[in-house]
């Protein structure tokens, strides 16, 4: 089982020329030991992609994604990290999914198929990470 960061399913959407060869074979590689999990945020994410909700839902089918609530324990962790950021002196105000994505794994103890490890090493260093 492995959750899903919202930038690696971007490189299959945007075919990006840097990072779609290695994030296809790292989305096979991880299929290999169970399910891709996405949750509510990288779908909404991901939603910005898409004109149409079927267009989104017919990507995550062919994708072979499932879908997985955030957990309660989760979306506190999110709160309490994002807080540290903050008064760690991050200025950013856009990065708090991260922040769900990374409490999500770490709470549900799931490993994480980012590009993004940064932020995810700092505050949630249990996370197994899954990046370049």
């Amino acid at each position: 089982m492995t959750l899903v960061d919202t930038n690696v399913l971007l490189d299959l959407v945007t075919a990006d020329p840097q990072w779609v060869d290695w994030s296809i074979a790292s989305l096979e590689a991880a299929s290999l030991h169970g399910p891709l999990f996405i949750n509510d945020v990288v779908y909404a994410e991901l939603g910005v992609r898409y004109e149409r909700i079927e267009l989104l839902d017919d990507f995550v089918s062919k994708a072979g994604l499932e879908m997985v609530g955030l957990p309660r324990p989760a979306l506190f962790l999110a709160g309490k990290a994002f807080a540290q950021y903050r008064k760690a002196g991050g200025a950013r105000s856009g990065v708090l999914p991260d922040f769900f994505i990374g409490a999500h794994a770490a709470v549900s103890r799931l490993p994480l198929l980012t590009r993004d490890a940064g932020r995810y090493r700092t505050y949630f260093p249990t996370v197994e990470l899954i990046s370049p």
